[in-house]
């Protein structure tokens, strides 16, 4: 048996799937921009080369595909070559959807937990709620964001709170769904066998059910916290919010600027692999609390 490798068992292939990405989008880059470039040349009376095209192609002002180069530059200026409290600042607009995200998946972790207990513990709740949990997430979030903006707008909350709420509505449902199943995943045996030390059901919960249910909470957190950051996007763009990487892509698809569009969506993408990553090495830390060996 050979002994595992860092390098060639995780590293190797990684940076082949990423070198497989980077060789099809270059390849798009020219497919998808080269039509413009030719028009252009014709405009002018041009006769281009390929390679002027594939030259061109890379160096669009507003292209149809943005070259990854033409992104790390934006990127670049848009964290680094600006002020974090200028909005023109990535760093700006990543605050303001990070704080929408942090509040609605706290709401959303807390509601999903007591839901769960709540399921777990009585029947009635079980067969009556848990259907309407199912079902809530067949309606499209486009459509349901919309609805809450402007319900409440119209009431007078506005700001952080319809985001946050629009977040919960996504976060709450993985939760729900992983700690119903980690409740329920201790075995029959040991449960017979609290019953036997005459445990109470708090005993029963604390000691043996919430222990048990921590790695499929975890995992739960982890798309929850995902899928929190995509409704706080979702929920800046039906008010035309002017802060947010919302905000962002809703002036970039208005003007045109799919290089800042792109930009914002590596932001956003960047922003959820941290967070997914913070939750696994709170994940990791818990279970390494619980005993766990590494």
């Amino acid at each position: 048996m050979t002994s595992p490798s860092l390098f060639r068992d995780r590293v190797f292939p990684v940076l082949t799937v990423l070198f497989a990405i980077l060789v099809i989008w270059h390849v798009f880059v020219v497919y998808l921009n080269a039509p413009f470039v030719r028009d252009q040349a014709a405009r002018d009376n041009e006769v281009l080369t390929f390679g002027q095209v594939v030259e061109r192609t890379f160096n669009q002002e507003r292209p149809v595909l943005p070259a990854p180069h033409q992104i790390a530059v934006e990127l670049w200026d848009t964290t680094v070559g600006k002020a974090i409290t200028s909005k023109r600042s990535l760093v700006y607009h990543a605050w303001i959807t990070l704080s929408a995200t942090l509040a609605g998946f706290g709401i959303g972790t807390l509601l999903g937990v007591l839901l769960a207990v709540a399921i777990v513990h009585n029947r009635a709740m079980d067969r009556s709620f848990m259907p309407w949990v199912i079902a809530s997430q067949t309606i499209p979030i486009l459509a349901v964001a919309p609805m809450i903006i402007v319900v409440l707008n119209s009431i007078g909350v506005s700001g952080l709170l319809p985001k946050a709420l629009i977040s919960t509505y996504l976060s709450f449902f993985p939760i729900v769904v992983g700690m119903v199943k980690g409740l329920r995943s201790p075995d029959t045996i040991l449960l017979d066998l609290m019953h036997t030390y005459n445990a109470s059901r708090s005993q029963m919960f604390w000691k043996l059910r919430w222990p048990a249910s921590m790695p499929y909470l975890f995992t739960s957190l982890k798309v929850a916290i995902a899928i929190s950051l995509v409704g706080a996007i979702v929920g800046e763009l039906p008010t035309g919010a002017v802060a947010g990487l919302g905000a962002r892509l809703l002036s970039g698809s208005y003007y045109g600027q799919t290089i800042q569009i792109w930009a914002a969506l590596f932001m956003a993408s960047g922003l959820a692999a941290i967070l997914v990553t913070i939750v696994g090495m709170a994940h990791s830390a818990v279970l390494k609390r619980m005993g766990e060996k590494p």
